[in-house]
């Protein structure tokens, strides 16, 4: 019985461990990180392959040639592909579930502890706010309301982070009621999926329903989110402040208009889309991937997103 035939993309963090586990599951070809190869010259090296493990660079392009093609990503969104044209081109996505959930918890609860105690205005000052000769009060994370929407890998690590700094966690779920969910919430953190329920769903009304001078963290895709409304939040005072990390942009983007929007906001604290960017992701999400094939190729398939 013949080998697989496997392509890998970007193997600039792969382990040794890695590498062998990969060579293991079949005939295996590497091919370096290139950000500007063109769908052409991707498509044209994984023409004749049997499994794919990628990230998105080629692959945005590429992908409506595909057929017959097994194709695994080391990330949990997979919004830049249309999982129903590769259904019906016979080809199966898996993706990696919880590959990111430790770093982009860390970065939602590094940006509730900058914005709730003001240490962004604080770091390296040359001279602070005084009230009567002491420095201004901020609020404190412990004894603080957060509502965090979704109840997924990151939505649940963030949860565990913020109980241990004693705040009041609420966990809003599929079917909750979303106004009340965060009427009372000192910090709100979107960490929701983007679907068709989840599409604007953070609108005018809902910033209205949130607390007057709470805050909002988001590390969902931008389309989960009315970035009007939220400015007009921020700029009506009703909201005290706000981060995002915009997952709908390319990686590192500085130059992207969503996140130059963002950024300009003197109420914004904004990264171009690299809270997920630890190098234990990139170790999971391999890890991951590599499950995936071996999950596939044993007939047992596993994280199927289409």
């Amino acid at each position: 019985m013949s080998k697989s035939k496997i392509a890998v993309f970007d193997q600039r963090a792969l382990t040794p461990d890695q590498k062998r586990r990969f060579e293991e599951l079949g005939e295996v070809t590497f091919h370096g990180f290139n950000p500007d190869i063109t769908g052409d010259e991707y498509y044209e090296l994984v023409k004749d392959v049997d499994i794919i493990a990628s990230t998105k660079a080629g692959l945005r392009d590429a992908y409506p040639k595909l057929h017959d093609v097994f194709v695994t990503i080391p990330f949990v969104s997979a919004a830049f592909l249309d999982l129903e044209l590769l259904r019906r081109n016979d080809v199966t996505v898996a993706n990696a579930p919880g590959a990111n959930r430790h770093a982009v918890a860390e970065w939602a609860m590094t940006m509730t502890l900058l914005l709730m105690r003001n240490l962004w205005g604080q770091i390296n000052a040359d001279g602070i706010e005084l009230e009567r000769g002491l420095p201004v009060l901020t609020r404190s994370l412990f004894d603080s309301k957060m509502t965090v929407l979704g109840a997924g890998n990151v939505g649940r690590r963030v949860a565990e982070l913020a109980t241990a700094f004693g705040m009041k966690v609420t966990i809003f779920h599929r079917g909750d009621n979303l106004f009340d969910a965060v009427r009372d919430a000192d910090v709100v953190v979107n960490a929701l999926p983007l679907n068709n329920s989840t599409r604007g769903i953070l609108n005018q009304k809902f910033f209205g329903q949130m607390k007057r001078g709470s805050y909002f963290v988001s590390v969902g895709c931008e389309a989960i989110i009315d970035d009007t409304a939220l400015v007009s939040a921020l700029d009506s005072n009703h909201l005290h402040g706000a981060a995002v990390d915009p997952a709908s942009i390319n990686v590192g983007d500085t130059h992207d208009p969503v996140y130059q929007s963002l950024k300009d906001h003197s109420k914004i604290l904004a990264t171009p889309h690299i809270a997920y960017a630890a190098g234990k992701s990139i170790e999971h999400g391999t890890d991951i991937m590599i499950d995936n094939i071996k999950a596939w190729l044993d007939g047992k398939p596993q994280n199927i997103i289409n």
